[in-house]
């Protein structure tokens, strides 16, 4: 696994936490929203991140 891809793997777990909220009525958790919203941010961050390193 390359380092650079690291935060759209981030990027794409967030997504995929939002998505199985919604399929399995996980919406009102607002806990599960917030973890999958920061690690979204940390993906963003990441790969800007290593992009300019690179």
């Amino acid at each position: 696994m390359n380092k650079q891809n690291l935060g759209i793997i981030l990027i794409v777990l967030g997504a995929l936490m939002l998505i199985l909220s919604y399929a399995f009525s996980l919406e009102d958790y607002n806990f599960y929203n917030i973890g999958a919203l920061l690690i979204i941010i940390a993906g963003i961050v990441t790969h800007i991140i290593m992009t300019k390193r690179s």
